[in-house]
């Protein structure tokens, strides 16, 4: 993933932390938590009927789902980045099925795919 693009993405959802001596490795991390919890907080905002709020916190995560999108790097990331890259097609387009029919499920379904990802992520040293 492209630094320069992760440190804007997560900047842009989270302007209380500085990401600036984030190594990128840390920065996908920083992005990673961001979206879970922000989906988290979506889950609350929706079992509570805040519809504002819910949207709010979805668009949010779709768009760090975009930002991690976007980092990737297609031709040098081979087979793992192209099928990253479909992953977060799927979770964007889960996440605004789970917006507009006000539905746990897709939420909850992106939150787990995130979480393996993450986990994944995290194993790298």
């Amino acid at each position: 993933m492209n630094a320069l693009t992760a440190m804007r993405q997560y900047k842009s959802v989270n302007t209380q932390v500085q990401a600036v001596d984030a190594s990128p490795h840390r920065l996908i991390q920083m992005l990673m938590e961001g979206g879970l919890a922000r989906l988290a907080q979506a889950r609350g905002a929706m079992e509570r009927g805040e519809v504002g709020k819910k949207g709010e916190l979805i668009g949010q995560a779709i768009s760090i789902v975009g930002g991690l999108r976007e980092g990737l790097n297609l031709e040098q990331g081979g087979e793992i980045a192209a099928n990253l890259d479909k992953l977060y097609e799927y979770m964007a387009v889960r996440l605004l099925e789970a917006n507009l029919h006000n539905d746990l499920v897709p939420l909850e379904e992106v939150a787990v795919l995130l979480r393996n990802v993450k986990a994944g992520w995290d194993a790298i040293a």
